[in-house]
């Protein structure tokens, strides 16, 4: 055991907690569960409130959760669709719905009818559903600390390392606590200036919960509880004390007692029996060869933690008066109309942080809470994976915000979940390849098919992923593997469940739906139909790329023709009455013309189809229109919604208009610990991750073959620099910007790819270690040149923006 010597801050120096935007800190501690800070390992995870009095760090692990359906499957359904699609091709969508609820989705009560179909259903056999991710427990110290001063508590996001500050009575106290996923513990660290001084309880618990059996224990240094759930998933949690002087007691139940001491270091695990098959004794064995050294522990930390989180840097030039205030004097500045540049700087490396600290060298995706989670019942939708949109959105920041391996967690899930996705397929459609369910949970199992069977999509949104880690890094051998043999399921899936409208000959979806939106004359929260948008755009984006993928693999040629022929088949995409881009291949009236969902607009951000230069101008303009009548009736009014309509105005090169919206979810969706908020108060990280994915977009964007370098920069960030955010094609980008203007970029070519670039600043100056790059300009005024492998390209603007020789400007906002 080795311990170091005090490390508290001195109180003059109140700013050793901050202060180049890699810092969250707060003058007071966490009163709620949403203003705590999260730290995490990708397995273990904590929220830390930084109390005085009573300290507590909220346990997750990523693997708990209940089980009580967990072996369940599906039956067969399927001899049912003839019937139900003659109802929606007849458009008869109550009637149509009825059959879908009765038949496909198997509820086990009599269906009730009307447009208030749906609100009934949702609130029965929730159960049955979803099985909700659990709180693990609580370490709780109690300090008994009630008159302090000189408070502060911090998240260093460089270190991930959370620090509490403050003093008693003329005595200095510290502790910093992190989660390592080098010796998968979570630490914490406590030190004094008073020799002497260090007295506390510490327990471990879990929040009453009749249906888990607690056993709790301790013996003189070490302390833990084994937990066991009736349906029979057994977990355990322990922890180790080293502490410099003074004297160490077991208490009641898991608690020790420590009075007089110097400083105490404590080393905590979990396990589950999800993967390890007893987990207490793991967690002694385990325990038995974790260093009790705080030093060794926090060098292996930072050392892991600092090599993915230092890969980029964002500079946006603000005020340090104001980023010397607290987080929540910051945000109460912003809601008033502040500008606070660098305080988006750190909600981007926020979202960073936390991709990092729930989706890394663990097993499990990161749910909609991430890694975090305080309850143990339904509510907050069980903490749940809802592959409809938030799921997708929690990785959309992996590749461009450069930490590809976070995604590697949702890839292993979905090939976990294929053997079930293949049976449901065969269940409910009689079709090969794969269909998941809307709502899902760690068991891969179908847990959601009673509402997601009628939305088939589900595998080609989450297919998307796959292929964007190819684009990034051109791996033949994970295109190969892993990405093409999940898009052919996905592909099969189409082939066989496509059905021809009877009037217009089309190939369609039936029953589906545009998710969790709703038409007039269709049923609440979910209106069953034929062929919504979002499908029409997965469809043709997964037989795309595997047309793609099969000419790069040179395979499977014979396959082709029958994708090529679906395309060709397929509904045109519908402009409406409004000329705006139809939600629903009929022109439906919205239920909730405000709704937080865009489906629709899916082909704007995260694809690539209607975007400004993307060759269709009409549609482009349509789903322009479809945003701006969201968002004249509301829309936006969550937390993640907010982030989508950022990105959605960054591919609509609007810096303006985005930053306007990204104020706005910082100023209004968020705690005062910057974790996303669904109304009314519930914490959703894709808030959180799809803010962070947005702000990357105004920076740089790299659809359609193009690298485009700030192509929405917002006004209000004039002056700034950002490093290693990543492009299409195996670049790296570096660039630094002036009065809105580029003054340098250097582009770095893992792979050698040619390069082609947007370039509206004139003629460049293009170099590599000082000699010239020959370049030329495209036929469509694109800027291109050869790269070689690890080559890194300087470029320079050579005077001031002007007609670069492009057909259409491909930048339209004010501020270009």
């Amino acid at each position: 055991m080795k311990l170091e010597n005090n490390r508290t801050p001195r109180k003059e120096d109140p700013m050793a907690r901050d202060v180049c935007g890699e810092t969250l800190w707060l003058s007071q501690p966490a009163g709620r569960w949403l203003d705590a800070f999260p730290i995490g390992n990708g397995r273990l995870g904590a929220m830390v409130f930084g109390g005085t009095e009573i300290e507590r760090l909220a346990l997750n692990h990523e693997s708990l959760w209940r089980g009580v359906t967990r072996h369940r499957t599906t039956q067969p359904r399927h001899q049912h669709l003839a019937e139900i699609r003659e109802r929606f091709f007849a458009r008869e969508w109550i009637e149509g719905t009825e059959l879908t609820v009765k038949y496909l989705c198997d509820w086990p009560f009599p269906v009730p009818s009307g447009e208030d179909l749906f609100l009934k259903t949702m609130g029965l056999h929730k159960e049955e559903l979803v099985q909700p991710y659990q709180a693990f427990g609580d370490m709780t110290l109690d300090l008994g600390h009630a008159e302090v001063s000189d408070y502060c508590r911090s998240l260093a996001l460089n270190t991930g390392i959370a620090e509490v500050c403050y003093e008693v009575g003329g005595v200095s106290y510290r502790r910093e606590v992190f989660a390592s996923a080098e010796h998968h513990v979570i630490v914490l660290y406590l030190t004094t200036d008073t020799p002497g001084a260090l007295g506390l309880t510490l327990k471990l618990d879990r929040i009453a919960d009749p249906a888990c059996a607690l056993r709790p224990w301790s013996s003189h240094d070490r302390l833990g509880f084994e937990g066991h759930f009736d349906e029979g998933i057994d977990f355990a949690t322990e922890a180790q004390v080293a502490a410099s002087g003074g004297e160490t007691s077991p208490g009641a139940g898991a608690s020790l007692h420590i009075r007089g001491a110097n400083a105490l270091l404590i080393v905590l695990t979990m396990a589950v029996d999800y993967d390890q098959a007893e987990p207490a004794a793991w967690c002694t064995r385990h325990l038995d060869g974790v260093p009790m050294d705080v030093g060794t522990l926090r060098a292996a930390h930072l050392a892991e933690h600092s090599a993915m989180y230092e890969r980029v840097a964002l500079n946006l030039a603000g005020n340090s008066k104001v980023e010397s205030l607290p987080l929540d004097a910051r945000l109460r500045r912003l809601r008033a109309g502040g500008g606070d540049p660098s305080l988006f700087a750190l909600f981007f490396q926020y979202g960073r942080y936390l991709l990092m600290s729930c989706s890394r060298r663990c097993d499990q995706p990161a749910t909609l809470q991430g890694l975090w989670n305080e309850r143990i019942d339904f509510k907050e939708w069980g903490s749940s994976y809802v592959v409809d949109m938030n799921l997708e959105m929690n990785y959309w920041p992996a590749e461009v915000c450069n930490l590809p391996e976070c995604v590697e967690p949702l890839f292993s899930y979905l090939e976990r979940f294929i053997p079930q996705g293949r049976k449901a397929a065969r269940d409910l459609y009689d079709c090969r390849g794969i269909v998941l369910p809307q709502t899902a949970d760690v068991w891969a199992r179908p847990t959601g098919y009673r509402l997601g069977a009628v939305w088939p999509s589900a595998a080609a949104w989450l297919a998307e992923h796959y292929w964007w880690r190819y684009e990034y890094t051109l791996d033949t051998d994970f295109l190969h593997g892993r990405a093409y043999p999940f898009l052919k399921l996905v592909a099969e899936f189409y082939e066989d469940c496509l059905v021809r409208d009877p009037e217009r000959g089309w190939l369609v979806t039936v029953p589906s739906i545009s998710p969790e939106n709703s038409f007039v004359g269709g049923t609440h929260l979910h209106s069953f139909c034929v062929a919504p948008t979002m499908d029409l755009i997965l469809i043709r984006e997964a037989l795309t790329h595997c047309l793609q993928a099969s000419e790069i693999l040179g395979c499977d040629a014979e396959l082709r023709p029958t994708w090529e022929a679906i395309l060709d088949d397929l509904p045109p995409y519908q402009i409406g009455r409004h000329r705006q881009l139809q939600e629903w291949l009929e022109d439906f009236d919205e239920e909730e013309p405000g709704h937080r969902h865009m489906a629709h607009l899916i082909g704007v951000y995260p694809g690539e189809e209607m975007t400004p230069g993307a060759g269709a101008d009409d549609l482009c303009q349509a789903a322009r229109v479809s945003l701006e009548r969201r968002l004249a009736a509301g829309g936006g009014h969550t937390g993640w919604s907010r982030a989508w309509i950022v990105a959605l105005w960054a591919r609509f090169f609007e810096g303006g208009l985005a930053h306007e919206h990204l104020a706005n979810l910082l100023a209004e969706f968020c705690t005062d610990s910057l974790l996303d908020l669904h109304p009314p108060a519930i914490f959703q990280i894709d808030g959180n991750l799809g803010g962070a994915a947005a702000i990357a977009e105004l920076l740089l964007q790299s659809h359609g073959g193009v690298i485009r370098l700030l192509p929405a920069l917002p006004p209000q960030w004039a002056n700034g620099s950002v490093r290693g955010l990543r492009a299409r094609g195996g670049f790296t980008i570096e660039m630094t910007w002036r009065d809105a203007a580029l003054v340098e970029a250097h582009l770095t070519s893992e792979f050698g790819q040619p390069c082609r670039l947007v370039w509206p600043w004139g003629d460049p100056e293009v170099t590599c270690s000082g000699k010239a790059i020959p370049t030329q300009r495209d036929a469509s005024g694109y800027l291109t040149f050869v790269t070689e492998p690890g080559q890194c390209i300087e470029l320079r603007p050579t005077h001031n923006p002007g007609d670069c020789g492009f057909r259409h400007h491909p930048y339209t906002h004010s501020n270009q």
